[in-house]
């Protein structure tokens, strides 16, 4: 059946999967800062990934023969992609831990389009265009002033750890990103890329979760957590980022999910209390600018 809307197919096909993952990864944050007292950063990443990993590689069967049906090279990329998807929950989560909701989501997902464009450059994948550049050095910008709008106005010093493991999430973000546009694009179905790298990625972190305390699992509120962060921010959100991917480009994609931010932020200060100055609003203005530019 098909359903008739009054939305341009161009944004129905690319941007609007995008944006609505967007949406749902700005609740990561703040869902997995209401997990029980004790509840180890790592841990709480690395069984969100399993669950979820789970998930998207189960319900896709097209994903559990795609590593036969690719090529040799194309097997490899899968294998990097799954790796790329570990390093991002075991760094986000602890630098949410250190630096807070709102600066570890700006700075990872703030970073991600850089490495990109990066990496898109010099793997032979394009270079990046004027639009995309000046869109995502304003959406950027937006975020810097996001995250250092509470330093300038006096606010708590940010962890220079913190920093780094957010750095290092965004490098993760836009590495298997990259690689599942790569596959898409040549043709591979997007929920069988998205169910095979997750898929991988959720043996490869079963080590993390069977190394770190799992009492707080057995809790109502760790449990809640887990269920939301698996089925909300990694099956659902995957499955939508995954389509997206399809009619839009790794570099696109991971700046349009720069909405992430304005969703965490809006939600640290609504859900948890935390205060942002007023450059910090400038900066969440100027990011809703940049992406409106790349969206139109």
């Amino acid at each position: 059946m098909t359903t008739r809307t009054f939305l341009p197919a161009r944004l129905l096909d690319g941007p609007a999967p995008i944006l609505a993952a967007a949406l749902l990864w700005g609740t990561t944050g703040t869902a997995s800062s209401l997990a029980p007292g004790g509840a180890p950063a790592a841990g709480i990443g690395a069984a969100a990934l399993v669950l979820g990993g789970l998930l998207l590689f189960l319900t896709s069967r097209a994903a559990w023969t795609l590593p036969r049906a690719c090529r040799a090279r194309e097997r490899w990329l899968l294998a990097l992609g799954a790796v790329g998807v570990v390093g991002y929950p075991v760094t986000f989560y602890p630098a949410v831990v250190r630096t807070g909701v709102a600066v570890s989501t700006v700075i990872a997902l703030g970073s991600a389009p850089v490495f990109t464009g990066l990496l898109a450059w010099l793997t032979g994948q394009g270079r990046p265009g004027a639009r995309w550049t000046g869109a995502t050095a304003l959406s950027v910008l937006g975020c810097a002033l996001l995250v250092l709008g509470p330093r300038f106005s006096g606010g708590t010093p940010i962890d220079p750890l913190g920093v780094l493991l957010a750095v290092l999430a965004g490098f993760s973000y836009a590495l298997y990103s990259l690689i599942g546009g790569r596959l898409i694009t040549a043709g591979h179905p997007s929920g069988a890329v998205m169910g095979a790298m997750f898929g991988g990625a959720a043996v490869l972190v079963l080590p993390v979760l069977a190394l770190e305390p799992a009492h707080w699992l057995a809790s109502v509120r760790g449990t809640a957590v887990v269920l939301h962060l698996a089925v909300i921010t990694t099956y659902l959100a995957y499955r939508l980022f995954g389509h997206g991917l399809r009619h839009t480009t790794a570099q696109t994609a991971t700046t349009l999910t720069l909405a992430e931010p304005a969703v965490a932020a809006l939600l640290g200060v609504l859900a948890l209390g935390e205060h942002l100055p007023p450059l910090s609003w400038c900066g969440l203005a100027l990011l809703a600018t940049g992406l409106a530019a790349l969206a139109a």
